[in-house]
This record gives C-alpha cells, sequence and structure tokens, in this order.
C-alpha cells in the first residue's frame, strides 16, 4: 500500500508540474494577447533579422580558389598567415582547395610567395641541413636519395605544363666484382595542368635532366608516366619512328610551299579565291657513300707517267762511244794492232767479210719499262638529313567573277590557257622537279560562300553583364523577401492592432444586472448573451480571413480582462439554463 501510495503521490506531483508548466504558457500566452505591441515587435525584429542575413548574404564576395592540393603543413601554415592578415577564407567540398576573396587571389599569390609559401610537398637538400650527430651511412645515404628526388621534382613543376611532378630513383650498387654491379635507374611520375600537354622534345628534356644529374644514369634507364599512366619517354617506349620535332619539320616543310604557292597566286586571284595544300616526302635516314671508279686506258701522249726503267748491256772488245761529246770522242778507233786473222773458209782472205765477223762478236742490249698512272676517281658523299624526296601539291581556284549583260554579277570557270599559266605558276613556285617524282593538280571549282567575319557575342553573353545581373538578382531578391514579409507579416499585424475599438454593447441596450430573483436574474443573462452576441458580431465580421474559433476565444479572453463581472455572469446564466 505504501508504494502505490508513493506511485499515486509522484504522479500527482508530475501532473502538479505538468499543470503549472501548462498555466506558465497560458499565462505568457495570455501576457503576449493582453499587449500586442510585443507581438508586433518580436515581428517586426524577426523580419528585420531576416532582411539584415539576407542583405549580408547578397554583399558576401565571391570566393575563388587561392591554392588547390595543398600539403597539411603547407595549408596550416598558409592559413595561419591568413589569419594574421584578417583575410577570410573556406574551403572547397571536400577540403580539396583554400579559397579567398576574388578580388585578393593574386595579391594574395604574390605576397605568399614573398614567404616562400607553399612550400610544396617535395623535401630538396634542406633536409640534409639538420643532420643529427652520429647519424648511420644508410641514414645518411637516404636522407641524400630523398633530397635529390625532391630537387628534380621542384625542377620539373617549374615547366609550364607540369602541376606536380614525383621522382623515383634507385641509385647505382657498386661492387668489387663487375657482373653483380647494377645502373642507376629512375622513374618520373607527371601530373599535367588540364588540357596540357608535353611534347616529345620536352619528355626528352626531363629525360637528359634526370639522367644528367644522377651518377651512373643512362637515359635509357629513365620512365616517364604521366597521371593517366601513359609512357611518355620515347626510349623507353622503345619507339623508333618519326619523333616530334621531325614532325615539326614536316610541317614546316609543307607550310613554306604552300606560302610560296599562295603568295604567287593571290595577288592575280584574291585572297579568298585560292586554296592550295603540299604534302611532302621527307627522308631522315642518314647515309654516306664512298665511291672509286676506275676509267678505260689512255694514250701514251695522254696519260700521265708514274715510273721509267731503262737498261742498256754492251758486249764487244771495242768500247761504246762515251766521255764528253767533242773531237776526241768523235774520232774513229783505230786498226787493232793485231787483227783478227780469219780461215780461207770464214772470210779470212777478204776484208769486208772481216769487218761483218768483227761486228757480230759485239752486242748491245738495251731495256726500257714505262709505268702510267690509272685513271681513278674517289668520291665521299654524305646525305644530307631531312633531304626532300617527294613533293605533291593540291591546289583549287574559285571560278572568276564577270558581269553578264544584265549587269548582275555571275562567275564563270577559267578557260584552259588560265588553267595552263596557274599550273606553270604553281610548278616554278614550288621547284618542280621531274626526277624527284613531283606531282601537281589544279581544279577550277566554284567555293561556297563563307563568312570570314568572326561572331562577336551578343551584349547580354559578355561574363560582365551575368556578373552584373547576378549581383543585381540578389538585392532584388532581398528586396522581394522583404516585401513579402511587410505585406503578409508587417501589414497584417498592424493592421490588427491599430484598428479603432469595438464597441461592448449596441446603442440604447443597457447592461446593468441587478441581482434579486431568478426571474430577474434569467432576464438579465438573456440580454447579457445578447449584447454579448451583438458585440461578437463585429469582431466575426471583421476577421474572417482568419480561424474564427481562434478570433471568438481572443475576444473572449480581452472581454475577460476588460470585464470579468459580465463574462461571470454571462457563464452563470449558462450554468443557470442547462441545470
Amino acid at each position: 500500500m505504501s508504494n502505490g501510495a508513493q506511485a499515486t503521490g509522484t504522479q500527482e506531483r508530475s501532473s502538479r508540474q505538468e499543470g503549472r508548466s501548462s498555466n506558465g504558457v497560458e499565462r505568457v500566452l495570455q501576457q503576449l494577447r493582453g499587449n500586442p505591441l510585443i507581438v508586433l515587435l518580436v515581428a517586426g525584429a524577426a523580419c528585420v533579422a531576416i532582411i539584415v542575413a539576407l542583405l549580408m548574404w547578397a554583399r558576401s564576395p565571391d570566393y575563388r580558389v587561392l591554392y588547390s592540393n595543398l600539403s597539411d603543413a603547407d595549408g596550416g601554415r598558409i592559413m595561419s598567415e591568413l589569419d594574421a592578415r584578417g583575410v577570410p577564407y573556406r574551403f572547397s567540398q571536400g577540403g580539396q582547395a583554400l579559397l579567398v576573396p576574388g578580388d585578393q587571389v593574386h595579391g594574395l599569390r604574390l605576397q605568399l610567395a614573398e614567404q616562400g609559401l607553399p612550400r610544396g610537398g617535395n623535401v630538396g637538400f634542406e633536409l640534409m641541413d639538420d643532420q643529427a650527430f652520429g647519424i648511420s651511412q644508410f641514414a645518411e645515404q637516404v636522407n641524400y636519395q630523398r633530397g635529390l628526388e625532391g630537387e628534380l621534382s621542384r625542377s620539373m613543376e617549374s615547366l609550364g605544363p607540369v602541376e606536380r611532378a614525383r621522382v623515383h630513383l634507385a641509385l647505382a650498387r657498386q661492387s668489387v666484382f663487375v657482373r653483380d654491379r647494377e645502373p642507376a635507374k629512375a622513374s618520373v611520375i607527371l601530373t599535367l595542368h588540364p588540357g596540357r600537354l608535353l611534347s616529345d622534345g620536352q619528355v626528352s628534356a626531363i629525360v637528359h635532366m634526370v639522367a644528367s644529374s644522377v651518377p651512373e644514369l643512362n637515359a635509357e634507364e629513365v620512365t616517364v608516366v604521366d597521371q593517366n599512366g601513359r609512357l611518355l619517354s620515347t626510349q623507353a617506349a622503345g619507339r623508333h619512328d618519326l619523333d616530334g620535332s621531325q614532325l615539326e619539320y614536316i610541317e614546316e616543310v609543307e607550310r613554306s610551299f604552300q606560302r610560296r604557292i599562295e603568295n604567287i597566286l593571290v595577288p592575280i586571284l584574291g585572297r579568298d579565291n585560292v586554296r592550295a595544300q603540299v604534302a611532302a616526302q621527307i627522308d631522315f635516314s642518314r647515309r654516306e657513300e664512298t665511291a672509286e671508279r676506275y676509267g678505260p686506258n689512255q694514250t701514251p701522249n695522254e696519260a700521265a707517267v708514274r715510273s721509267r726503267q731503262g737498261s742498256v748491256a754492251y758486249n764487244g772488245d771495242q768500247g761504246l762511244a762515251q766521255g764528253i761529246p767533242g773531237a776526241l770522242s768523235n774520232t774513229p778507233p783505230v786498226a787493232a794492232p793485231s787483227p783478227i786473222e780469219l780461215p780461207e773458209g770464214e772470210g779470212g782472205g777478204d776484208p769486208e767479210a772481216q769487218q761483218v765477223a768483227l761486228q757480230a762478236t759485239n752486242t748491245l742490249r738495251q731495256d726500257e719499262v714505262i709505268n702510267y698512272e690509272v685513271d681513278r676517281s674517289v668520291s665521299h658523299v654524305q646525305h644530307r638529313l631531312g633531304q626532300v624526296q617527294r613533293l605533291t601539291a593540291a591546289v583549287v581556284v574559285n571560278y572568276r567573277d564577270e558581269i553578264d549583260e544584265e549587269g548582275a554579277a555571275v562567275r564563270v570557270p577559267l578557260t584552259e590557257l588560265e588553267l595552263a599559266q596557274i599550273e606553270r605558276l604553281v610548278r616554278q613556285a614550288m621547284g618542280f622537279s621531274t626526277a624527284r617524282g613531283d606531282e601537281i593538280e589544279v581544279v577550277n571549282s566554284r567555293f561556297s560562300v563563307v563568312s570570314d567575319e568572326t561572331h562577336q557575342p551578343e551584349w547580354w553573353q559578355s561574363p560582365e553583364i551575368h556578373a552584373l545581373a547576378l549581383n543585381i538578382g540578389r538585392y532584388l531578391l532581398v528586396a522581394l523577401a522583404a516585401l513579402l514579409l511587410y505585406l503578409l507579416i508587417l501589414r497584417p499585424l498592424i493592421k490588427r492592432h491599430t484598428q479603432a475599438p469595438v464597441a461592448t454593447a449596441a446603442p440604447g441596450s443597457t447592461l446593468q444586472v441587478q441581482v434579486g430573483d431568478d426571474d430577474a436574474q434569467g432576464t438579465a443573462a438573456t440580454e447579457t448573451n445578447r449584447a454579448a452576441e451583438d458585440t461578437y458580431e463585429v469582431p466575426r465580421k471583421r476577421r474572417r480571413k482568419a480561424s474564427e474559433y481562434e478570433q471568438n476565444l481572443g475576444d473572449l479572453r480581452e472581454m475577460a480582462q476588460e470585464d470579468p463581472r459580465m463574462v461571470a455572469m454571462i457563464v452563470r446564466s449558462w450554468m443557470n439554463k442547462y441545470e
């Protein structure tokens, strides 16, 4: 029983507290209804607060990106600097970018750059400045490698198309054994700005820069990859076809011949009446030729003597003529003191026969060898790189404008003679060569009318107009919100609480009640009901737009505050009526 009593007491206390709180709320509401000026002030303050908030929103600056993809350390330094300068900032969705007012972006970038911000996520050789005493050789080598990677990354990020760069180095491994040595290797990952590309020349420059910065690193061991995983390094990709510089050279050669053709035909036909295209076949192979040729035999009079060799052999008793030519040397030899006596059968008796036999015993032999130079030609030819092998040109000429008999402008095709003249001019302009296999095609056709006027955007398409319209729209939105608040909230409240009070009784009626017998009290209650009904009729007609129940309840509460005795009599008459 005691537990039940305690529970009952607890419930009664809670119900009393709830009743007290509800009575307090009702009391506050009654006070607010009793003093309508408070409601009007609260509603006006709320409207003013809403309008001020909208004005602050309309006057808020346009935030733009100051820096994006910042490291945590750089982000903290920049935020501290912005707080010290009193510059408002915010983060984009996901915290990937730091936003500041648009009119301060460029100035803040210059001021922060003066202080070395942002420093970037790469650590350079400043890592070696704070070496601990007694650091191990391995840790020192690791710090050196990190510093070298950071310095290379900073150098690559200074290039225009590169947003971020990351370098991985595998330094060379030394060993006393040659077969155990490992060469250095490098990998580079580049993040390019949106819409930017690296040419083959720039990729080659990055490869050679890395190879020149790392000891014992060959350019073939450097791999360059972009953020999409595409291999950019030509050597690593194994490409042996034309590189970017060669393609640019081909395009330049073709444009050069195209300009030559158009420059010679434009003064004759007009700028808009000629279109030319040239295709060039360029030889980029490296060749060297050495040729050695021998000519046919030449006559001795025309050939050059290389060497001459002669020999003379004499066998006999008489000496040959020798010495200095003169009288003594020209004297014929005297008779032999002991002439040779030949037998009778061999001509010994005949002097002439003896002379012949004497000459036969003397012999003279002469040999001469002449060597002539061999006709030979040696030529060494080194072919020029990028030589034009073949050219093909296509030229389209528009119809010629003429005036017909009626005075109207018409277009007529060119004659065969005019086309032949144009073709000859094109041949001379491009340096036509039949041996090279060049080809030319000249076509006369009607051109479609194309307006060369640049499209000027309308005034309402200008970005400045869009920004101005956005700002005006903000202020118009604030003005519209203020007007709606006034029409829907403030105006009804002001109209309701500034109207003249309504009479509580009809003219000529009396509300005096005399307390007496029951009949008098009933008559007074009836008259009171009628007066109350007449009193309520005017507020109901005035406030039809609002809820009828709420209006009646509010009016009764006001009447109860103004004349509680009359309300008590009305309630008493109701009670007597339904007893």
